[in-house]
Formats: structure tokens, sequence, C-alpha cells
């Protein structure tokens, strides 16, 4: 499986900072949401951080690449963290290009390693609580293997959260998409097409390899229950964010198409 770089790093370094509240978004348009050169338009949330506070410079620019590194950390701690676009949305098309690197942070978790995710439809990072590790969202993990056994990636993970699948309501954490595995330090792109309350689907190489109906607050879950009003659990949109949760990778690309509802 081929996943090649589609615009030169160089083209990326050239593009203007546009500050994400004067960023056009035309249906049918792809949009850059990273400028290649910092994080404008982004804001972190690290447990046990306030909103804003990069912790450890987790999140970073660096040769074009936007790069999620722990060598300012001591131990992991399980201070995971999400780095969140400024703007919500609701219907569009998302893609990213990542992979990951080097070794995971000590004191990781093991199921984290070569671990990281999108996660759509989330929650702002000013309502999670300080010691959130997750914001409620859904979240499209994005994985590799080890070199030899099986993994799938672009699965669902749902903090806080239930979708609709085959007509039944799943309530499992995480389910496996039908994708094949991906290694170490190769370059994947990852799309995801959100249709506000009605489908989302998990993309790579054009095939779909995972796909659920309904998104929806879990009044089960104590981050989701203070966010419910009203009884209403059906979600529609939200915010984007980027995850870190102790292994580096790097993103080379982020980009969105706004669609029509």
């Amino acid at each position: 499986m081929k996943h090649v770089l589609t615009l030169p790093v160089a083209l990326l370094l050239c593009a203007p900072s546009i500050p994400a509240a004067e960023q056009e978004f035309k249906p049918g348009a792809w949009v850059q949401l990273f400028n290649g050169k910092d994080l404008t338009g982004w804001t972190p949330k690290i447990r046990y951080s306030e909103p804003g506070e990069n912790y450890g410079n987790t999140f970073r620019v660096e040769d074009g690449l936007m790069k999620v590194r722990y060598d300012q950390y001591k131990d992991f701690g399980e201070r995971f963290g999400h780095l969140f676009y400024a703007k919500e949305f609701s219907h569009y098309r998302f893609r990213v290009e990542y992979r990951f690197v080097n070794e995971q942070c000590a004191g990781g978790p093991g199921w984290a390693i070569r671990n990281s995710g999108v996660m759509v439809h989330g929650q702002k990072p000013a309502t999670m609580a300080r010691d959130q590790d997750f914001p409620v969202s859904i979240e499209v993990q994005l994985l590799a293997g080890n070199g030899k056994d099986p993994r799938t990636t672009s699965n669902l993970c749902t903090p806080g959260t239930n979708v609709v699948m085959d007509g039944k309501l799943k309530k499992q954490h995480c389910i496996k998409s039908s994708s094949e595995t991906l290694h170490l330090d190769q370059w994947v792109t990852a799309e995801i097409e959100v249709r506000g309350n009605k489908v989302i689907k998990h993309i790579l190489d054009g095939n779909v390899v995972l796909e659920y109906t309904e998104p929806q607050l879990d009044e089960r879950d104590d981050s989701a229950g203070k966010l419910i009003v009203d009884g209403k659990l059906a979600l529609h949109g939200g915010t984007i964010s980027l995850q870190s949760e102790s292994h580096p990778c790097d993103f080379r690309k982020v980009e969105i198409m706004v669609l029509e509802e």
C-alpha cells in the first residue's frame, strides 16, 4: 500500500499564516489547518494543565512538521494531551498524514505504543476538567504495527460517547476497522467523512474501513453527563483535535473540506 505526500513540505512552509477565525471554509474546497510554521489556530489541552499550556513543549513545529514529543518529560505520568483546532465543524471531510517515530515515552501505557488519534465531534478544551484524560468525543485511532504482528488502524474509540452500527447502539469502548496493518515509520494518510449526526466514515486509500451512525453522548459517563442539556444526547458537530498518547509522532498535512449539509 502506497501513501504518498501530495504536496511537498516546501510548499507548506511557504503557506501564509492565517488566523483560524479568518480562514474561509468554502464547501467543496480543501483548506490547510496546519501552516507548516507554527501552531496558529491550535490550542493544547494536556492532562493536569490548563488549556493553552503546552506542558513539556509536547506539541511543536520543526522542519515543517507538526510533532508530538516527550524529550522534556521525566515520565509520561498519564499526561494525555490533545491539540484542538479553534473552529468547530459539523459536515466535512478531514484528512491527516501521520507517522510514528522513535520510542515510546517512559511510563506510557502498553496499549499506547504507536498509538494516537483524531478526535471529532469533541467538547471544547475550556470545558474539560483539569485532570480529564480525554475529551468527550468520537476518536478515530491512528495506529502502527510492530513490523510483524497484525494491527488495524482507523479504529473507533468512544470516550464519553456511543454510536449506532447495523441498527444497534454500541456501548463498547473500541471497535476495530477492516484496515490492513501499517507499520512504524511509514507515512499514512487517514481520512474521515463526517455528516453531522447521520454518518461517520473512516477512509484509508479511498476505501471505507469503518462506518457508523448517530454519534451521541453516553449518559453513563461523568464527563459526558455534564454536557447533556435537556436530555438530548445526539452529537451534530464539535471540535477536532489531535492526540498525544505517549508515543512520538509527526503530522505533515492537516486539512479539511467543509461539505454542504
